[in-house]
């Protein structure tokens, strides 16, 4: 049966070697970075792509218009395109009536199941170029949530890899002294000389 004794690398002991303190206090300082330390990376980077990716959205809600439209035919030979939400698109030839300027003829991406004579909802920027919808308030907490998860993931890899190195430096460095201290006993346990 084994027994542990808890703490035994922070007693003096005749046994206790320099690298067993310093592996004790290298699991003390990663486990207070992976407890705090990688919360904190995550919250920091968290809040900076949200900041960011929420600019993104104002500024493309402010460059970006949406008008109700009528497809009047379909662009020929155009090919589906995967458009936010996973839907397929396809370029079409879209119609609407725009106040003081008249009716407008454009073509814009609509939805693989539209028909001739139905009315979309498409996306303009301010030179009238057909363009996705801007960033939606649910992709902005999804890229922040992802943002954040991968930065204290990767704070907790780091110190986990530190920790690895550290350890086998003060395993290497324990097996020299092992070495040197059997190389001082042995002679006297087998009556050898060096």
């Amino acid at each position: 049966m084994r027994t542990r004794v808890r703490g035994w690398r922070w007693r003096r002991s005749p046994l206790r070697r320099r690298s067993d303190v310093v592996e004790a206090w290298t699991l003390l300082v990663v486990a207070v970075l992976i407890l705090v330390g990688a919360p904190v990376a995550g919250t920091a980077a968290a809040r900076w792509a949200h900041g960011e990716a929420r600019s993104l959205s104002m500024e493309q809600r402010a460059e970006r218009h949406r008008v109700r439209a009528e497809v009047v035919g379909r662009s020929g030979g155009s090919l589906p395109s995967a458009q936010a939400g996973r839907q397929h698109a396809y370029r079409a030839t879209v119609r609407w009536t725009e106040p003081g300027e008249g009716t407008r003829t454009a073509t814009a991406r609509v939805p693989a199941d539209t028909g001739q004579g139905e009315t979309v909802n498409v996306w303009f920027d301010d030179r009238g170029r057909s363009v996705l919808p801007p960033v939606s308030e649910t992709a902005v907490r999804q890229h922040t949530l992802t943002v954040g998860t991968c930065a204290a993931g990767g704070a907790v890899l780091v110190v986990l890899c530190g920790h690895f190195l550290v350890r086998r430096v003060a395993l290497r460095r324990r097996l020299a002294e092992w070495d040197r201290a059997w190389a001082r006993t042995e002679p006297q346990w087998t009556h050898r000389r060096a």
